[in-house]
């Protein structure tokens, strides 16, 4: 997998662990598929998924990760990976924008890139074997980048990792095919599933302009751009209602109106344009729902702060970690109570106030905070469940 803002590398364990502990769950719906880390986790843990996402380095990621049969495709794209890495380097287009006007790379190792890519694209190959092949370039481009994780800048100085040959290697395939969408998440919301999970983004920083580079590999457009970054002029206009701080709440409020799975999983970010509070008042309407929070260092550029352009820093890092918030709604408290006695809590589900303990249940190697909700659907308290 890429290095990734906001990666749910440590909320997988947690995720699939709640999953589990939910009745009548076969297919999941992950509606912003990202890195497909957690589609794939969920295809590994056995569950039918559909992967969806409107950029498409995230549908080639899914395509391979969710979507592609190692039955099928392994072996085929074991022998296109050999092939693929003797492929000559090619000083064009992408060469020039990513490695001199913008230095994300070094020339040669842009130029390695920019060749395989052009090889894969003169292949012409089956979807699920071009997924394979563009997600191993991608992952291959990324260990050799200049970045600090995100593509809004690159290094002053080139980092060491620069210095490695472009390899290819081959994805973790898994058995089965699961389901590619590549739609806007507010007409994806509906799709009929058990579980629907939502990592939708929380503030101004879309994953377009954040991961560009990787939009244009995986579209090999050879888009017009614009600034030092050499970011695409889409990432002016293709912007999201969850990207914008006067409409996130009522994307967010329509999206979970539309869904109609019995349960939901929803991470947030407690930096994001929506409050936790507000996020609750949404869950509200679908019943019961519990809250799990899980503290961590936000990423390297964040802690390294603000330098201007001769390399002095400016200005002082913000803060310097954040809280990863996790919400189950589902209909019956009584799921809510056994999954709040996974995650460690004694005390019985109750709706009169939240319900604190320290998680014991999680491998995240995390301290999390655990806290069970259930909604106002009386307004006497006496008569709560």
């Amino acid at each position: 997998m890429i290095k990734y803002l906001g990666s749910k590398r440590l909320l997988v364990p947690a995720i699939l662990e709640i999953a589990d502990l939910l009745p009548g769950v076969s297919k999941v719906l992950d509606l912003f598929s990202g890195t497909a880390r957690v589609g794939h986790a969920f295809k590994a843990r056995g569950y039918e998924v559909v992967s969806n996402d409107h950029n498409a380095f995230a549908q080639v990621f899914a395509a391979c990760y969710v979507g592609a049969d190692a039955e099928e495709t392994a072996a085929p794209a074991s022998d296109l990976l050999l092939d693929l890495q003797e492929a000559s380097p090619v000083d064009g287009w992408f060469t020039e924008f990513y490695a001199r006007r913008a230095r994300y790379f070094r020339p040669e190792r842009a130029a390695k890139i920019e060749g395989i890519r052009r090889r894969i694209e003169d292949l012409r190959l089956d979807p699920d074997l071009e997924a394979v092949c563009l997600t191993s370039l991608i992952e291959a481009a990324d260990r050799v980048d200049s970045t600090v994780g995100v593509q809004m800048a690159y290094l002053k100085e080139y980092a060491p990792r620069t210095r490695r040959p472009v390899e290819l290697r081959m994805p973790e395939l898994l058995p089965g095919k699961g389901e590619v969408l590549g739609l806007d998440a507010l007409d994806a919301a509906a799709i009929e599933a058990d579980l629907v999970y939502l990592d939708p983004p929380y503030n101004q920083h879309s994953y377009l302009g954040n991961y560009h580079v990787w939009e244009t590999l995986a579209r090999f457009d050879r888009p017009e751009v614009y600034g030092v970054a050499c970011k695409r002029v889409d990432c002016k206009t293709r912007k999201s209602p969850f990207n914008r701080k006067t409409e996130i709440r009522g994307a967010l409020e329509t999206l979970l109106a539309r869904i109609t799975a019995p349960h939901v999983l929803l991470s947030f970010n407690d930096e994001g344009f929506v409050r936790p509070e507000d996020i609750e008042s949404m869950l509200r309407a679908r019943g019961p729902f519990l809250r799990l929070e899980i503290p961590y260092r936000r990423y390297v550029g964040a802690r390294i702060g603000i330098h201007d352009g001769k390399g002095r820093k400016v200005g002082k890092p913000g803060r310097l970690k954040n809280t990863e918030i996790l919400w189950l709604s589902s209909p019956d408290p009584s799921v809510c109570r056994e999954v709040a006695a996974r995650f460690g809590s004694s005390e019985p589900f109750s709706g009169e106030s939240f319900m604190t303990a320290m998680s014991r249940g999680t491998r995240t190697g995390r301290r999390a905070r655990f806290t069970a909700i259930s909604p106002l659907e009386d307004p006497d308290p006496r008569k709560m469940d």
